[in-house]
């Protein structure tokens, strides 16, 4: 993550509510809390992908503050932040980071302007695929399931 201006962690996320820098992601071989996650220094974090449930759920006693996995995203520097306010389908997460990232690289600014930043381009992106995925799967509570819990922060 030192070196890297994206990453995208498709895993569990774990909110702990009652210790918000305990909350962090599940690795293979330990949790990777928030308390550490913004302790990494990259200059050049750009945008952070967070595939996995409730990243940006937060405290339902605090609902006006940002203490959850994707605001600790923001505050280790990143400028733009895609996750997902509850649970997930693992086979829609997986359609839904395909549209989304097709949409995001397929963009080439014509002025040159955010070059390199795909952070400027994550929101319209997210935009892209709830257009895609209701397009395939209709307005149907379920189908809602597979695009309304992916949010953006940042730029």
């Amino acid at each position: 993550m030192s070196v890297h201006n994206s990453i995208h962690l498709a895993c569990h996320g774990i909110q702990d509510t009652s210790h918000p820098l305990h909350s962090g992601f599940a690795m293979c071989d330990a949790r990777l809390e928030l308390s550490e996650l913004i302790k990494i220094q990259n200059a050049h974090a750009d945008l952070a992908f967070l595939s996995a449930c409730q990243t940006s759920t937060g405290d339902k006693l605090l609902a006006e503050e940002a203490v959850h996995l994707a605001g600790g995203m923001l505050a280790a520097g990143y400028r733009g932040v895609v996750s997902t306010m509850w649970m997930i389908n693992d086979q829609h997460a997986v359609e839904v980071a395909k549209y989304f990232y097709n949409n995001l690289l397929s963009y080439r600014p014509e002025s040159g302007e955010g070059e390199g930043l795909m952070s400027a381009r994550a929101a319209y992106a997210l935009h892209h695929v709830s257009e895609r995925m209701r397009e395939r799967l209709g307005n149907s509570e379920d189908a809602l399931h597979a695009w309304v819990p992916y949010v953006h922060f940042g730029i």
